[in-house]
């Protein structure tokens, strides 16, 4: 899960690197095709100039037990006086985080990611959490949601804080939702500094098994 900004919170473009965990090359941003993808533990990166898919070992992932908020950014929410929503401006978001930033003047999410991602919007499987001053859309991240997993794909913020404060809403949304797993994929330092973990790539798996099978609602 990378992130896209204009000031300090943004991780650096050695951060936005691919990791190891380069399993395919190749193959389409189908829908049908990426639900199967993300079932397997896989996701796409890049599709420029062919889709390249990724398992990285380890993963990141944020733990949706112990993660804590930082205290700077409990306090801005609480100062700040942002609203939050789900799914009221997907493709906006979508869009947000495709934004060119400092240090990264190009974005893997292209068109054909963000015409995939939004019919999987459209089947109830990909959301968007938004954060918003006034009527203004200043912060969001979006994924997808199969059972009680939730792979996080990008983030995005226009007043600092408010990535991290669309994180710990949805953290507490999936906990009260039944979720277990929160995917943030390749691991960066960025993700360990607000509070992301490793796991090896075999733990991952099996805990996605489990979230799989679960009944959990977004």
């Amino acid at each position: 899960m990378d992130e896209t900004g204009d000031d300090p919170e943004k991780p650096g473009e050695e951060d936005a690197q691919p990791p190891p965990g380069l399993v395919a090359v190749g193959g389409t941003l189908d829908p049908d095709f990426l639900i199967q993808a993300y079932r397997a533990g896989m996701f796409p990166w890049s599709s420029d100039p062919v889709i390249t898919w990724w398992s990285p070992d380890p993963r990141a992932i944020f733990n949706l037990e112990s993660y804590r908020p930082h205290r700077g950014t409990l306090k801005r929410i609480r100062s700040a006086g942002w609203r939050f929503a789900v799914d009221e401006r997907f493709t906006e978001v979508m869009r947000a985080c495709a934004e060119p930033a400092p240090g990264r003047p190009e974005t893997w999410i292209s068109e054909d990611f963000i015409a995939s991602y939004t019919e999987l919007h459209r089947r109830g499987i990909a959301h968007s959490v938004e954060v918003y001053e006034g009527e203004h859309l200043i912060g969001g991240l979006y994924g997808v949601a199969f059972g009680g997993y939730f792979g996080g794909e990008s983030m995005f913020h226009r007043r600092t804080d408010a990535s991290k404060a669309a994180l710990a809403y949805l953290v507490e949304r999936l906990k009260a939702h039944g979720f277990v797993l929160l995917d943030a994929q390749a691991p960066n330092p960025h993700l360990m500094r607000i509070g992301a973990v490793e796991i090896p790539r075999a733990e991952y798996l099996a805990r996605l098994r489990v979230a799989l099978s679960l009944q959990a609602r977004f």
